[in-house]
């Protein structure tokens, strides 16, 4: 869907890096490496969304790092259309709603990175009823059409998680309100 409103994959690609996890900061070699894009490409791209103000960037040693500008005032519709994009907004009507006693639900994987993927990898916290996920799940992604892979954890064990293994921080997309 996205792909025919924007017709550059390096913008797409961008945008994906740096609207879906706003704390997500990139220099070009980085992203370069990540993308397997020409620096070319890549750095206008980064000039257009920075000229544009939709990404700020600091200088870190001999880097210029890039980073989403959350004051742009475009920044949540950007947001949302990611969100919307990737199929979040639907995993947590489908899934969340009416499941249990759902506490927090996290993005973990390439998409914690900023990345698109066509698996979705969440990792959901509370009193949860399996069998009835395991349902919402397959309906969630015939309207996705992508695959979700799920860990649950109850409090106790998210309480003795050792959260250093993951290789990014997981993102929390969903958190009960107390």
């Amino acid at each position: 869907m996205i792909e025919t409103l924007i017709s550059s994959k390096t913008r797409i690609k961008l945008l994906f890096k740096f609207f879906l996890n706003t704390n997500t900061t990139a220099y070009l070699r980085s992203l370069e490496s990540e993308f397997g894009d020409s620096t070319n490409s890549i750095r206008i791209e980064l000039n257009r969304l920075e000229k544009a103000g939709m990404l700020q960037s600091f200088s870190e040693g001999n880097k210029k790092v890039f980073q989403a500008n959350t004051t742009h005032p475009l920044f949540k519709e950007i947001h949302n259309i990611v969100i919307k994009h990737l199929g979040f907004d639907t995993i947590i009507d489908k899934v969340v709603g009416n499941l249990g006693n759902v506490r927090q639900v996290f993005v973990t994987g390439a998409l914690a990175k900023g990345m698109d993927s066509p698996v979705i990898d969440l990792l959901m916290v509370g009193d949860i009823n399996k069998e009835y996920l395991m349902l919402l799940i397959e309906k969630a992604e015939s309207l996705i059409s992508r695959k979700i892979r799920y860990v649950v954890y109850n409090a106790e064990e998210m309480k003795a998680l050792d959260w250093s293994l993951f290789e990014v921080e997981p993102l929390l997309i969903w958190n009960h309100e107390s």
